[in-house]
């Protein structure tokens, strides 16, 4: 197999999975700074543009970032992030889901349409006008985030997994971008910075790890 990767909060959720899973891959960096992911050749490989992209040792591919965690884990089924058992994987995929359209994709494109837009209007639908309404968003979402954490220790119930991987690259990508967390959401806070210092999140921080140079 080999992963694609970049940077970016969903090119991170996979590298802090493999980390924290303890998996080794074989990796390539793709520079979406530059768009290389929207030239020829990429768009050969996977024509919406997307990254990360797993490829299979048949050449299949696979995209989307906690979608490829999810294979994963199925192959890789010691130390499940995904859920062990079919209710758990039930409660995972649904927070997922949850944090994806409450607060990843409001406050993408409310990047991409405001402080993003020089890099993105020429390779994507941006509409600057919209951007403030999706960063409210985002905050509505961090701040669902922040009462569901203030009941439970994790996203997906009592232990530690790849919904909570889902949301702090969010919630670490939206620090980066001036979309940080409400100033009132304590215990969103205080579940931040708990994540933030495992080893694996650490790891993740940098796309290039474990790359040859």
């Amino acid at each position: 197999m080999k992963l694609y990767q970049s940077v970016g909060p969903n090119p991170r959720v996979v590298l802090f999975y493999l980390a924290e899973k303890g998996l080794e891959i074989d990796r390539a960096f793709v520079d979406i700074r530059a768009g290389e992911n929207r030239q020829g050749e990429w768009l050969k490989k996977h024509p919406r543009g997307g990254i990360p992209v797993l490829e299979l040792d048949d050449g299949s591919l696979i995209s989307e970032a906690t979608v490829i965690c999810d294979y994963l884990d199925e192959r890789f089924p010691d130390k499940p992030l995904a859920g062990a058992t079919p209710e758990a994987r039930a409660a995972v995929r649904s927070a997922i889901r949850h944090i994806d359209y409450s607060i990843g994709s409001p406050m993408m494109n409310g990047f991409r349409s405001a402080e993003g837009l020089p890099m993105f209007e020429n390779r994507m639908l941006c509409v600057p006008e919209a951007a403030p309404g999706n960063k409210a968003y985002a905050q509505d979402g961090m701040r669902q985030a922040d009462a569901l954490l203030a009941t439970q220790p994790f996203v997906a119930g009592d232990s530690f997994s790849l919904a909570d991987i889902a949301l702090f690259c969010w919630v670490e990508f939206g620090a980066m971008v001036g979309q940080n967390m409400p100033d009132d959401a304590a215990h969103l806070k205080a579940w931040r910075d708990k994540v933030a210092s495992m080893p694996s999140a650490i790891a993740s921080a940098d796309p290039k790890h474990g790359l040859a140079a």
